[in-house]
């Protein structure tokens, strides 16, 4: 029979825990995409990263995710070791909001109708119209919402697997027991402590206690030193995700430890001081779900008000425990900053990851601008330094576009939405897009190199034509480019009528190419260098196009590439006609 219990028990946990994992994600996803990138860039100030804690806390259901999320954000630069406390310490108060959730398992009812009101009913009628939701309709809204109900039923039924597990116990000596060993402060935080580090979950932790106090077994003066242990044991899963972090990482899973310690450290010795000093009544009250679950509110809420002036002091303790490290030169190159802080972390949250690849792609953008105008100038003034530094640029682009699509690649393997998908995509041809440019770079430098070992003279028409076609090179890269990095459709609609003047310019000046050879006034092997910087010219335009049509179909759910093209070019509507009739009298041979 106690085996059977046993076993009860622990598959109730298993259920408990299941239940708010998959209550949780549906709220993520019915909270939108974003709800990750929401907690990112709204943490201005600490007292708005506090409350974004608790929200997005109380949304997930685990304040371990936020946690683990918040040091993805530290490792990966996106965010400042200040912030991230600030938010862990809302994350802390935020897991309180299981605690009432479980509450709606003590429900009973009394017979007849009222019946209808017990948990047992409620939680069938829930799993019902969850299972419906989410097998027999189209809609991912309804799905999602379907999540929910079947998390908040498995949790339910996980509680009151739980609840029932322990009733035998409740009436052995032996437990009894045990329990009243738990008022000694010294042990209740002790096996709180290690029950939630075992669980990992301070959230079913308290859950088990409410069960026990279903029972009506549970005093307060053996609840309460087991909460303290409860929220030291709930930091280990925090602690555990930090390995493998950087230094901020590090200290900031170091953060929701001290502030778990320091906040069941100041709340036990105030509390027990108190009581020795006043002998409180409420030692022995019995506790009820209801009153469990606003003891750890309190509990919880008392922590962050009195830890929450000293976010500076548990910045300036942890970073006295965990000191920077002298920095140490390793053999090779290093990755470039951008790749080398790609957050393993965040591909669980795909919002985010797709946020930092963003990120990282835009630093690709700038780079493959800046080698661009490096070759340009080798042009005008060749040295065999400035040729180095194209080519060193053109392999770093390189890696980038490696790193960048190994980490994308693994970002399309999560369950995406259809706008995420979209992102995929368009962030997977565009770094391609930027790393082809990079190499027409190299090779417009390689074309430098040759004019000048060569000492090749071009003439003066042919100067004026290259000069002018350099110049609308360099205008639709920077539109492509800001477009890219600011998300700028005004500037990505740009691209495409310049796109078709350059290959305009491009068809125009092959023809004056070949009446100057005509009439002799060109060499031959000038011709060839010439004719492999304009083809160099007109690929680089190709890729611009290819960046900024992508943005555009991306905006407009629709990503058909040749069918846009061919649309936009046939109907050359009021917008493009301007844009390229502007063009045309800027860039003009």
């Amino acid at each position: 029979m106690i085996a059977v219990s046993i076993i009860a028990f622990f598959g109730g946990i298993a259920l408990f825990l299941f239940g708010i994992t998959l209550m949780g994600d549906g709220l993520k996803k019915v909270a939108g995409d974003k709800l990750e990138l929401f907690l990112y860039k709204l943490t201005s100030n600490a007292f708005k990263g506090m409350l974004l804690g608790v929200g997005v806390t109380a949304v997930i259901q685990s304040s371990s995710a936020t946690s683990i999320m918040t040091i993805g954000f530290v490792n990966s630069g996106m965010m400042k070791f200040r912030q991230a406390v600030s938010i862990i310490l809302g994350s802390i108060l935020g897991t309180s909001i299981t605690g009432w959730i479980v509450c709606l398992s003590a429900i009973q009812g009394a017979g007849g109708w009222v019946a209808l009101l017990s948990t047992a009913t409620i939680t069938g009628i829930v799993a019902i119209i969850g299972i419906y939701l989410r097998k027999f309709t189209q809609s991912q809204v309804k799905n999602q919402v379907g999540e929910i109900l079947m998390g908040f039923a498995i949790l339910m039924y996980g509680m009151t697997a739980i609840t029932n597990a322990v009733k035998p116990f409740c009436e052995t000596d032996s437990f009894l027991n045990f329990l009243s060993a738990m008022a000694n402060p010294l042990i209740g935080i002790l096996v709180g402590m290690v029950f939630t580090a075992l669980i990992q979950s301070s959230a079913a932790a308290v859950g088990i206690l409410q069960a026990l106090a279903m029972t009506g077994v549970l005093q307060f003066q053996e609840a309460f030193p087991m909460l303290l242990g409860i929220a030291v044991g709930g930091a280990l899963p925090v602690l555990i995700s930090s390995i493998g972090a950087n230094i901020n990482g590090v200290r900031t899973a170091l953060v929701h430890l001290l502030i778990d310690v320091f906040g069941s450290l100041i709340c036990g010795v105030l509390f027990y001081a108190l009581n020795a000093v006043f002998s409180f009544s409420l030692m022995s009250f019995t506790l009820s779900a209801v009153s469990m679950a606003l003891l750890n509110t309190l509990f919880r809420f008392v922590i962050v008000v009195v830890l929450f002036p000293c976010v500076g002091l548990l910045e300036k303790i942890a970073c006295a425990i965990v000191k920077d490290k002298p920095e140490e030169e390793t053999p090779g190159e290093k990755l470039p900053e951008p790749i080398a802080n790609l957050e393993e972390r965040f591909i669980q949250h795909p919002a985010l990851a797709l946020e930092q690849s963003h990120q990282a792609i835009d630093a690709m953008a700038t780079l493959t601008q800046q080698c661009l105008q490096e070759a340009f100038d080798l042009l005008n003034n060749y040295s065999v330094d400035e040729f180095q530094k194209v080519r060193k640029a053109e392999k770093t682009v390189d890696i980038y576009e490696d790193k960048l699509g190994e980490y994308i690649v693994q970002i399309s393997a999560r369950e995406l939405s259809k706008k995420q998908n979209e992102q995929v995509y368009a962030f997977l041809h565009s770094i391609t897009d930027f790393e082809r440019i990079s190499d027409h770079a190299r090779n417009i430098a390689e074309c430098a190199q040759e004019i000048h070992e060569k000492e090749i003279q071009f003439s003066d028409a042919a100067i004026r034509e290259l000069r002018v076609l350099r110049e609308a090179i360099t205008e639709v890269v920077s539109l492509a480019t800001s477009a890219f990095v600011n998300n700028d459709m005004e500037l990505a609609v740009r691209v495409e009528p310049l796109e078709e003047l350059i290959d305009n310019l491009c068809d125009e000046m092959k023809n004056h190419h070949v009446e100057r050879l005509q009439r002799g006034e060109c060499a031959l092997e000038k011709g060839f260098v010439f004719n492999d910087l304009i083809t160099n010219y007109e690929r680089i335009s190709d890729h611009c196009s290819n960046i900024a049509v992508g943005m555009i179909e991306m905006e407009s759910d629709m990503f058909d590439t040749h069918k846009y093209l061919s649309s936009l070019k046939k109907m050359k509507d009021e917008t493009f006609t301007r844009y390229f009739e502007e063009y045309q009298e800027r860039f003009s041979i």
